[in-house]
């Protein structure tokens, strides 16, 4: 199998020769099973050193600003209407009536049909992809079980670019996945890079959506992210937060090690978004650290970092109400210095 003709993209030339050619099945499965595999009891020791670590106090108030400033606040219900993207969107632009110096989240995250409804709610703050203002990111290609059609899942995306959606979510087939068929997952996610380009030739970020908790192990994890990367995602996300479990730490500490080893062979830069089950300002310090440690401080910026979520800003905004008052609790959330 080689690279679908609908699509024009062209992935990475060191990509290619990572793989040792095509992209074929062949190919990839020789490269994806000959990675190294993971010492599970390692990474989950890791993973639990890192998420004791502390933070110092005169940091309280960097981590919760910068927690704020990587969400994509998500709805992603049947029962979504105009109006609960319109509150969204709301929450998005001033997550604290009280507080006007509170920074704004990265992103809304919605269904495609409803990102029409976002981009005219965000008016002059939609960032359109550039670095100030919030994004417009749609999940797409049959999100969340990628049960469809390649023709499909690409009518998908193209319409949810169309209406403006900055950032693209895809999920990718499992099934295929777990079935061994690399080099369909593969060609589906060149033919959707390539249904990510607007009319101006530019292309909506794409983040590729892993599903960790149907992969059953952490081996099948980084295989997923090494395939994703060649493919041509510019993200790599844990889960669609419709399976349990979602993300995970362990789990995400193996992503971002397939993204530091990327970058070191490429100097290429890969974003990494956990999403779903992170809700309380604790557990999102324990990602925040487990990134500056395993990338770098460097990772911890929009373009490289999110979290997706829907209820994570409520509790990160009672920490930082907290702070501000007086009555900040620090230790209920975090160890402190």
């Amino acid at each position: 199998m080689t690279s679908s003709p609908l699509a024009t993209y062209q992935p990475d030339q060191r990509a290619l020769a990572l793989i040792g050619g095509e992209a074929t099945d062949a190919n990839l499965r020789r490269y994806l099973h000959g990675i190294p595999g993971i010492d599970a009891v390692g990474l989950e020791a890791r993973a639990a050193d890192l998420g004791t670590r502390s933070i110092k106090t005169s940091s309280k108030r960097w981590a919760i600003d910068t927690i704020i400033g990587l969400i994509d606040l998500t709805t992603l219900e049947g029962a979504d209407t105009p109006g609960k993207v319109r509150s969204l969107v709301a929450k998005a632009l001033i997550p604290d009536p009280k507080d006007p110096g509170c920074p704004r989240v990265a992103a809304v995250c919605v269904y495609g049909d409803m990102v029409g409804d976002a981009v005219t709610a965000l008016g002059s703050a939609h960032a359109a992809g550039g670095t100030d203002g919030v994004n417009v990111a749609a999940v797409a290609t049959a999100f969340p079980s990628g049960r469809a059609s390649l023709s499909v899942k690409l009518a998908d995306v193209r319409d949810a670019v169309t209406a403006g959606a900055d950032e693209i979510d895809m999920v990718i087939d499992r099934g295929a996945f777990l079935a061994g068929r690399f080099g369909q997952v593969y060609d589906e996610i060149v033919a959707v890079k390539e249904a990510c380009r607007r009319a101006d030739g530019t292309l909506a970020h794409l983040k590729v959506i892993l599903e960790t908790g149907e992969l059953n192990t952490y081996d099948n994890v980084r295989r997923a992210s090494w395939l994703a990367i060649l493919a041509g995602g510019d993200f790599i996300k844990t889960s669609t937060g419709k399976v349990a479990p979602a993300a995970t730490l362990p789990v995400t500490l193996s992503m971002l090690e397939v993204v530091r080893d990327w970058h070191r062979l490429t100097g290429v830069r890969i974003g990494v978004k956990p999403a779903g089950g992170i809700r309380t300002s604790k557990d999102a310090i324990k990602y925040l650290v487990t990134v500056a440690e395993t990338v770098g401080e460097e990772w911890l910026t929009p373009h490289l970092f999110r979290f997706g979520a829907s209820s994570l800003l409520n509790d990160v905004l009672l920490q930082r109400q907290k702070m501000t008052t007086g009555h900040y609790s620090g230790p209920d959330y975090v160890t402190i210095d």
